[in-house]
């Protein structure tokens, strides 16, 4: 699995400069494929793009599918210039206010109801080739947009994703009661099919203009999925489920380690891996078709919590003390040797930041997965210093400047927790005479090292600090809604990054 020498940039589709609060798949994404192109990057890494709730913050790795797309990323002025849109849905929409800062409560209030008119007009107005196409994504997609749709309406009708407290024979999926909800719910079910249509239009054509000016997509696929979500509802038999309450056996998360201060309980479903020594084929199947559709959408898959595929910490459920677990087996390298046999040009990184002493070290070695290395990570705890640029011996490494998890460069750098002395041992490590612009130094190391692939989010090329974070792991609420503002990211920062890149061989 070869990624020849390169960089690219990270920054969600939400995050963009988008004219209506909200970054879309429209005019501000070809924008930024543009800025990437002048700027010699040849990969864009975005977060997971699937629907997400109000109930998990709005979190990209707590979706309510982890097929579907998510439809506050549709762009409302493609759609106005489709030839079956009649009616006017721009300029009923609000002043848009330029914050660093986006109101997810907001766009749903406003954006939703346009998407709906939108609906309308294609079911009254879109010539036959229009309504043939939606058909044929229909029944091309039917392996999860059947059962995401009816889940997404039952949602809206019962008015939260609970689906555990929904009617018995719904929770339970009866076949009788899928039956009369399908009916029961039918307009509501092809309104989100149409969502999914929407999304999907729009997506490809803004992959193909990435990929034509040489930039790849890079997407995440995350490890553990939301018990809320239709996945788990779709797919109880592959989840440990208790068969009265529906409610998981056991859930995920991760003991104190050299990697964690502190144990950490996410509450996750665990997989149903096995049926005696054997893979259990319904799970193996439905984690193939989730790396088909993932396929389908990126260039480049990275593999969120790769360790889990070794071994999971299991939790049992109602237990409050995430120390009180204990470790299971996961499938190992035998779902590695399916998917390998199945997609002969998958392309994978391994994020796993238990580099040292885990096991699933060994099976991402055995298959040449290039394994993530967050800088920051490197001056930090015992034996991280094998992180280090001169400590790297195989460019089967994609190196970080920083990472949704950590700090920004620059709030990590000039931050409280750094204290004067640390601050001048990077210094001396860098060989640089002062503290300013440390992003810059850090943008440098970067791409000098051996890494084949360098990622840079958007934060640390402008120097952000604190502010500019997407997501404080011990924070509740208020994560995933840092914004780019219109004009910031510009031609010439972009020309400086190139000419680092271009120095270093990866433009």
């Amino acid at each position: 699995m070869d990624i020849s020498r390169s960089s690219g940039v990270i920054l969600p589709i939400t995050s963009l400069p988008g004219q209506y609060g909200v970054g879309t798949l429209g005019k501000e994404a070809y924008e930024f494929v543009d800025l990437l192109s002048a700027g010699g990057q040849r990969y864009w890494q975005v977060l997971p793009f699937n629907p997400v709730s109000p109930r998990f913050d709005h979190s990209p790795y707590s979706t309510v599918s982890s097929f579907a797309g998510n439809p506050l990323m549709i762009n409302l002025e493609i759609i106005e210039k489709e030839e079956w849109m009649m009616d006017d849905i721009l300029s009923g929409l609000p002043i848009n206010k330029e914050t660093n800062f986006i109101d997810f409560r907001e766009i749903v209030s406003f954006k939703m109801p346009f998407l709906r008119k939108a609906f309308e007009n294609f079911i009254k107005y879109a010539a036959e080739d229009a309504k043939n196409y939606f058909n044929y994504f229909c029944k091309d997609q039917k392996y999860w947009l059947d059962d995401y749709a009816i889940f997404a309406a039952l949602a809206v009708h019962f008015d939260n994703f609970n689906w555990m407290k929904w009617e018995p024979d719904i929770s339970t999926r009866k076949p009788k009661a899928l039956k009369i909800w399908r009916e029961k719910l039918h307009s509501e079910i092809e309104f989100q099919k149409f969502l999914q249509f929407v999304f999907l239009k729009q997506w490809f054509a803004l992959k193909k203009y990435a990929n034509n000016k040489g930039i790849k997509i890079i997407s995440e696929i995350p490890f553990y999925i939301n018990l809320y979500s239709s996945d788990v509802w779709s797919n109880q038999d592959i989840f440990q489920l208790d068969k009265k309450s529906l409610y998981p056996v056991q859930v995920s998360g991760v003991p104190t380690n050299q990697s964690n201060s502190r144990a950490q309980k996410w509450g996750n479903p665990l997989y149903k891996w096995f049926e005696g020594k054997k893979l259990r084929e319904s799970t193996m199947k439905w984690w193939l078709d989730r790396f088909s559709n993932q396929k389908y959408f990126v260039d480049l898959i990275k593999l969120n919590h790769f360790a889990g595929f070794e071994s999971s910490w299991a939790i049992p459920f109602g237990e409050k003390s995430a120390e009180k677990g204990k470790w299971v087996k996961g499938p190992g390298k035998k779902i590695f040797q399916r998917l390998f046999d199945k997609f002969k040009d998958l392309s994978l990184i391994a994020d796993n930041l238990t580099y040292f002493s885990n096991p699933a070290e060994k099976i991402r070695g055995e298959f040449n997965i290039p394994r993530v290395n967050v800088l920051q990570y490197a001056f930090g705890p015992e034996k991280a210093d094998q992180l280090l640029p001169h400590q790297l011996v195989d460019s089967k490494v994609v190196a970080y400047s920083s990472t949704l998890d950590s700090d920004t460069a620059n709030g990590w750098f000039y931050g409280p927790e750094m204290d004067d002395d640390k601050r001048n041992d990077i210094m001396n490590y860098l060989g640089a005479d002062n503290w300013d612009n440390f992003n810059w130094k850090f943008i440098r190391l970067a791409a000098g090292s051996i890494a084949c692939l360098t990622m840079f989010p958007v934060q640390d090329i402008l120097g952000y600090g604190n502010e500019g974070r997407l997501c404080i792991p011990d924070k509740s609420k208020g994560n995933w809604t840092w914004k780019l503002l219109p004009g910031k990211l510009t031609p010439n920062i972009m020309l400086k990054l190139k000419k680092i890149c271009t120095l270093y061989g990866r433009s």
